[in-house]
């Protein structure tokens, strides 16, 4: 099973979940905006990504800056409060049976795809990925 924490709104977002698709998924969308995770689930992401909560964070077009959330005094579970605005929620994440991760750039989901070999594949912004 394939889940997609998805933003349509984003080119990262929308060129992962086409790549995914082209390796002959249709994966779990889930539009994280509109159902964004628990608490919990996010905790678990983390640590199934690997990642420090700060890397979760998006910064750009996000109230990032105005909540302080530079501050390195924060611990963790403020950070993960933070995401009560889950336009913080760094995209896309992607979940395969092989691992999780935060696919950006968007070629990286190849890492993790059961089938990565899916042709040479054309991003939004016109670059080729050839797998």
């Amino acid at each position: 099973m394939t889940t997609i924490y998805h933003n349509p709104a984003c080119g990262t977002s929308r060129n992962v979940l086409a790549m995914i698709r082209q390796s002959g998924v249709d994966p779990e969308v889930i539009l994280y905006l509109e159902t964004p995770p628990s608490r919990e689930e996010l905790v678990k992401l983390i640590a199934e990504m690997g990642i420090a909560t700060r890397d979760l964070l998006r910064r750009k077009g996000t109230p990032y800056d105005e909540l302080g959330l530079d501050d390195p005094s924060l611990t963790d579970a403020a950070l993960i409060d933070a995401t009560a605005h889950p336009i913080l929620i760094n995209r896309p994440i992607v979940i395969t049976d092989k691992s999780t991760k935060l696919c950006r750039p968007s070629e990286t989901v190849l890492e993790i795809l059961e089938n990565p070999d899916i042709g040479p594949f054309t991003k939004e912004d016109g670059e080729v990925v050839i797998p």
